[in-house]
């Protein structure tokens, strides 16, 4: 298509001295690789590797440029009307890119919630496969349930700085890989040919390796989906993700109900009670579907343009009119990659050599593009160390991780350990045969899911970009407290109804509040950078967390009672809303645009102490 063409066509046009044109906030500016222009901005090339949608890359030449001017043909690109387009449009209408990315990231997080929610079930289908029906010893119950959040903490850590050090497209896709390799491995799990105890190791064992893949889809997925986001629709497209959470609760509750539902004549007819043993399995290797249909896109998805410009931009920011540049590119929409085809001032396009000069100046870029990645990589660790140095910056990665930490104890006390709910509301499944007393626990959880799960999530959703993270996140963490405070105060006294009631404000003010804005907040404080490291220390200090509540909160209930425990919690909400104030507002917050004005003022007062 004519005018049609990357940036990477016109940086070799600039090296070899041709002028070109770039739009800009306050105008059309003209600039020569030589240095001869009207304005210079500090990063030349972070201004001409813009990824236009192919309407706002086309090139049209200068007017005030005759055909027969000694001028070389200029280039421009309307990104300024691209931008009023995005204006337009709600920030929770997706665009079809972000629909396919939304598909493509939030998979993991649906993985991520039916794999860690699924235990419960599978727990209790366990007791009757190998215990007859008594209760798992209390050890192994709590190693199997925490298996998944102690792989997690290993996987947010190992790739949350793999992700910042070899780059997105290295690492993306090869959590998912690792779960798939560990369901696999769970579902092998040889329950008749070893002992009860070997088999619940067993699946403890393959549940680590679960949650390193499940927890490294943490900081991938949230540094590839905000490396590509528009800055006005970032945190609902981060929310929209995360929100698979909900759904891959409510999926696995509705399969446990419909697969016990296909095996009630062999279980309950037949009283072959042991067949539990396929229903789990079954249950276990759903998760594999979705997971096998987004591999593929994850493994080739490329490396966002964002992300690339961050690695390679070392220099300081030297003038205001290219940190203005560098919020234009945050308004813009960076996911799509196009080529344009050089115009010159006649019209008429220049093809693009195949052989000759054009290969060897594009070897040549190439070659300056690895050697300043391999400077990069090898600052790196130097970098991210000396960024969070500063209390400025240390204070708000204090905040993220504190905040994930004090809302995971609760939000995992509750949630890995519902059978205290359940009992609550009649659907523990204490009374009648086997299969009844599984299938009233499926519908208990798919009653507790639906009810604040699911709507908590789209109330964010829908929200996220008009109140902000922050008012958001204090808010949901305060109401949090206030029906944890009603649940332990009236604990023993309280009635079906009103339990419910209570209980399902509570999820809904977790989800709309700190579950979500936990999430996003780490994707969205920090530079692109230091994103995907300091996104996952906060995830991994979360799950920290959910393994001390998968642990401590059957023993603790029993030593001190339900209630107790319900007002630790209730504590742990308040101090989250107390951590929160150390955060920032994010909304129309542009990190990468906050550090580049953070370097720029360091180079102006390190110039004027040597004055």
């Amino acid at each position: 298509m004519p005018g049609r063409g990357t940036g990477r066509v016109c940086w070799r046009r600039a090296r070899a001295g041709e002028a070109i044109r770039v739009g800009s906030g306050r105008g059309w500016s003209v600039w020569r690789a030589s240095g001869e222009s009207r304005r210079t901005p500090a990063s030349l090339r972070s201004l001409l590797t813009l990824h236009l949608p192919p309407a706002m890359a086309t090139a049209r030449p200068e007017r005030s440029a005759p055909a027969h001017s000694d001028h070389p043909p200029t280039h421009k690109s309307n990104l300024e009307e691209y931008e009023r387009e995005g204006d337009v449009r709600l920030p929770f209408l997706l665009s079809y890119r972000e629909v396919k990315l939304l598909g493509i990231a939030g998979v993991g997080f649906f993985l991520d919630a039916y794999d860690l929610f699924i235990i419960n079930p599978v727990a209790t289908m366990l007791q009757y496969r190998l215990y007859g029906g008594a209760e798992l010893p209390p050890g192994l119950e709590g190693f199997i349930k925490a298996g998944a959040n102690i792989g997690s903490v290993i996987g947010q850590f190992a790739f949350g700085y793999s992700a910042d050090y070899f780059g997105r497209k290295a690492v993306y896709g090869k959590e998912l890989m690792l779960i798939i390799f560990a369901t696999i491995g769970t579902i092998c799990d040889p329950t008749g040919g070893i002992s009860p105890s070997g088999a619940l190791i067993w699946l403890g064992v393959w549940r680590i390796i679960l949650g390193i893949g499940i927890g490294g889809d943490y900081p991938m997925s949230a540094s590839v989906a905000t490396d590509r986001a528009n800055l006005r629709r970032r945190g609902t497209l981060l929310a929209y993700i995360f929100a698979n959470q909900g759904w891959g609760s409510f999926v696995g509750s509705l399969a446990t109900i419909i697969v016990l539902l296909c095996y009630k004549s062999t279980i309950e007819g037949d009283g072959k009670t042991s067949k539990v043993d396929g229903v789990w399995r079954i249950l276990v290797g759903i998760s594999l579907i979705p997971a096998f249909g987004t591999l593929y896109q994850r493994l080739t998805l490329p490396e966002s343009t964002r992300f690339n410009e961050a690695r390679k931009g070392n220099a300081p920011i030297a003038d205001e009119e290219s940190i203005e540049e560098l919020k234009k590119k945050a308004n813009a929409d960076p996911g799509v990659t196009e080529k344009v085809t050089p115009v010159n001032s006649d019209g008429t396009h220049t093809p693009q050599s195949d052989h000759g000069s054009g290969v060897t100046e594009e070897s040549a870029a190439r070659l300056q593009d690895a050697s300043q990645l391999a400077a990069a990589k090898k600052d790196h660790f130097k970098e991210f160390f000396h960024y969070f140095s500063e209390w400025r910056h240390l204070k708000i990665l204090l905040g993220t991780c504190s905040c994930w930490f004090l809302l995971d104890i609760a939000f995992y006390g509750i949630n890995l350990n519902q059978n205290v709910v359940l009992q609550q509301i009649g659907f523990d499944g204490k009374d009648g045969s086997p299969w009844n007393k599984l299938f009233k626990i499926g519908v208990g959880n798919l009653i507790i899911t639906a009810l604040g799960f699911v709507p908590g999530y789209y109330a964010t959703i829908l929200t996220i970009e008009k109140l902000g993270r922050k008012w958001i996140q204090i808010q949901g963490f305060l109401f949090a407290a206030l029906f944890l405070g009603i649940l332990a105060g009236k604990f023993d006294t309280l009635g079906t109804a009103p339990f419910i009631v209570c209980f399902a404000f509570l999820q809904f003010f977790f989800n709309f509040g700190a579950n979500t804005t936990t999430y996003c907040y780490p994707a969205e404080v920090f530079p692109t950078r230091f994103r995907a490291s300091a996104h996952g220390m906060s995830a991994a200090c979360g799950k920290a967390g959910a393994i001390i509540s998968a642990l401590a909160f059957n023993s603790l209930s029993k030593k001190v009672g339900t209630p107790a425990v319900l007002w630790i919690f209730f504590g742990c909400c308040i101090a989250g809303a107390a951590m929160t104030l150390l955060l920032p507002e994010v909304r129309d917050r542009d990190p990468d645009v906050v550090y580049a004005e953070e370097q720029r003022q360091y180079e102006l007062e390190r110039a004027h102490g040597r004055h």
